[in-house]
């Protein structure tokens, strides 16, 4: 089980490369990882064994804030409706985008970052995002609110891309343009 001793801080290279394609069909091995992943994303959203674990709650994983270089990721959300987005993915890719924005107007965080960056983070409003689950299923998500910002947050890692480099570094809390806040 992974725990938050798991989870590599700011300043690791590993955050900073791209991640490598994972072949596939996958190896034995990355899909113990990838199940891992998601399994600790839930674990973190549950109050008695985030509390056991001593875990941060989070809404997503990326394979390298786990010291693992692949193109992997694991999202565990609900939007607005209360619908809920929980995938364990291989090779995830954003095929198209809105030209709209928008952002958290609480901003983000990351399970990789001990220290609070305030500034707006401008996303996509839409995504669609191809890839394969950890079952070996192609999928196609088209995306919006909350779980198109955090599939991008964490695609986003795979390129070795940290949420707070999007910030105006001049101005973190100027509105991205043509964008929409979202309360999370």
């Amino acid at each position: 089980m992974l725990t938050m001793k798991d989870i590599v801080r700011e300043g690791h290279p590993v955050l900073r490369q791209k991640a490598n394609e994972v072949a596939l069909p996958p190896t034995e091995a990355d899909i113990h990882t990838l199940r891992s992943m998601i399994e600790f994303v839930m674990n973190s959203q549950n109050p008695e064994i985030a509390a056991q674990y001593e875990l941060r709650p989070g809404i997503g994983l990326a394979a390298p804030q786990i010291g693992v270089p692949k193109r992997m990721i694991a999202v565990h959300v609900a939007d607005h409706d209360g619908k809920l987005y929980s995938y364990a993915l291989f090779n995830p890719k954003i095929v198209s985008h809105s030209v709209e924005r928008s952002y958290l107007s609480g901003g983000e965080g990351c399970l990789s970052v001990d220290r609070a960056v305030s500034g707006y983070v401008p996303r996509y409003a839409r995504i669609t995002v191809k890839a394969t689950t950890v079952d070996g299923e192609e999928v196609k998500l088209r995306l919006k609110g909350l779980p198109a910002i955090v599939f991008q947050h964490e695609i986003d890692h795979l390129n070795g891309v940290m949420f707070y480099d999007h910030i105006n570094q001049d101005d973190p809390f100027a509105i991205p343009e043509n964008a929409t806040p979202l309360e999370r």
